[in-house]
């Protein structure tokens, strides 16, 4: 299994930012590969053989879907966004990908999963619907939606058209 050590260790960067995107917490992130990876372990001749980065976002994606079905949703501490800096310049980009960021988590879990395979993923909507579990028309719903959302997200439009006026 010497090849699955090289795959990981060569895979890992790109598995942990899958993960990420659905988590939006590192610690979790990494959490997830981990048990994606303990999972695919056992089955990795089958999986080297095809697309193992598209089998295992897919796994990424399912296995994120069903620890939210199991997990407690109590309380989960959060922190206020700073108010935006009045200049622009070089944080610029770190700013609209923190906001960027912060809209994505407000989107519902299975639209956030959709939009991973979709876009990050490059996933189609034929794949991802088999990935999750989804039926076809679900799929396109929920990437309606979630980029529906994402363009009408009050902090994102304050950005940009604070950007259009400078």
């Amino acid at each position: 299994m010497d090849d699955f050590e090289a795959y990981v260790s060569a895979a890992w960067p790109r598995l942990l930012r899958s993960a990420w995107l659905l988590t939006h917490d590192w610690h979790r992130a990494e959490d997830l590969v981990q048990t994606v990876l303990a999972r695919a372990y056992g089955r990795w001749p089958r999986i080297r053989d095809g697309a193992p980065d598209a089998y295992l976002r897919a796994m990424l994606a399912s296995t994120y879907l069903s620890w939210w079905r199991r997990k407690w949703r109590g309380e989960l501490p959060t922190e206020r966004l700073p108010e935006l800096p009045a200049g622009g310049g070089e944080l610029e980009g770190v700013e609209l990908r923190h906001l960027l960021a912060g809209a994505l988590a407000r989107l519902p879990r299975q639209q956030r999963a959709v939009l991973m395979l979709r876009f990050h993923g490059d996933f189609t909507e034929t794949d991802t619907a088999r990935a999750l579990g989804l039926k076809l028309g679900t799929v396109k719903s929920h990437t309606a939606r979630a980029l529906a959302a994402l363009r009408n997200d009050p902090q994102l439009l304050a950005l940009l058209s604070e950007g259009v006026r400078r």
